[in-house]
């Protein structure tokens, strides 16, 4: 097997979605050279998008079905995970994700809720756990849990302390942020009132915060999520750096929501806590426009240049 540490890998996603298409897009706009990528995808599939600008080296994944823009199909879910599963083999220097299908993992009997697990599943090896992180101009949000019904959401000290402790590490010793500080949304309403609507905030999430404050991290008390944004928000439309380096919420919509609001097309969903970073487009499959020509690459391109300037 060739050696690809130096290279970065992109997968092209859900065949019947906007993957290849905002994968070429990208690539033809940054104009990266072309020892520096290696793409693995289906390459009979290339054959119906505009030509690359550059002949990157390209690993064939086979592909057993037929292409149906906006469809799913277990054929097309055996395809994301075949790829997910080489570019964990070939150990590159980072991996670029397009957007792929659950569903379509699920037809296919990979019972994964989302591209980040597959990758913990390949990748984690000592204990190590993948974290969902992302990240803009302005600032970043950590989701403390993923992607799990409401009523199964259980934030307990122990995780607060696992996951914050991993992000810092990310932050000190990857990103080189010698002082990183951390907004910790609250899990009920008004950071609870006091008890009025919720103890979790008293007997689990601030007694998190004082440890973590031990260890020398900079984490704010659990602060109402609703108004927590608002001045990320005007940062942002001013064109400055928000208050807090990353934002930590509780669960997903509450943090994707005011990110993908104030910054959609510049959001990278970046997963950390593995040797290998991994980023990806903030969007999905785009069934509804797959085909057509007409997808948005932008945040496939930010995600792009992001490994390049980890």
């Amino acid at each position: 097997m060739s050696n690809y540490k130096n290279k970065i890998a992109i997968t092209t996603g859900d065949i019947n979605g906007i993957g290849t298409e905002i994968t070429i897009k990208a690539l033809n706009k940054l104009n990266i050279k072309r020892e520096d990528i290696v793409l693995i995808t289906n390459k009979k599939n290339l054959q119906n998008y505009p030509k690359l600008n550059q002949d990157y080296e390209i690993i064939d994944i086979p592909f057993n079905g037929t292409v149906k823009y906006g469809t799913l199909s277990k054929e097309s879910g055996e395809f994301c995970f075949k790829s997910l599963k080489k570019a964990c083999e070939i150990s590159p220097k980072a991996i670029v994700t397009a957007p792929v299908s659950k569903e379509a993992l699920h037809l296919a009997g990979h019972k994964f809720n989302g591209q980040t697990e597959v990758l913990e599943h390949f990748l984690a090896h000592d204990g190590q756990k993948a974290e969902m992180l992302f990240t803009s101009s302005c600032f970043d949000v950590l989701l403390l849990t993923r992607h799990c019904a409401l009523k199964d959401i259980n934030i307990t000290k122990e995780l607060i302390l696992e996951k914050i402790q991993r992000l810092d590490n990310y932050y000190k010793n990857t990103r080189n942020i010698k002082n990183p500080k951390y907004a910790l949304c609250s899990l009920n309403p008004h950071a609870g009132e006091g008890g009025i609507l919720g103890y979790e905030e008293i007997d689990t999430i601030i007694p998190a915060v004082e440890q973590l404050r031990k260890k020398n991290i900079d984490i704010t008390n659990p602060l109402p999520s609703d108004t927590l944004f608002v001045n990320a928000g005007k940062s942002f439309h001013n064109g400055t750096k928000a208050p807090y380096t990353c934002y930590v919420a509780m669960y997903h919509d509450q943090g994707l929501i005011p990110i993908k609001t104030i910054a959609a097309e510049k959001t990278v969903n970046t997963t950390i806590g593995l040797d290998i970073i991994r980023t990806s487009p903030s969007h999905g499959t785009a069934f509804d426009i797959a085909g057509k020509n007409i997808a948005n690459p932008d945040s496939m391109i930010e995600a792009i240049k992001a490994v390049f300037l980890k």
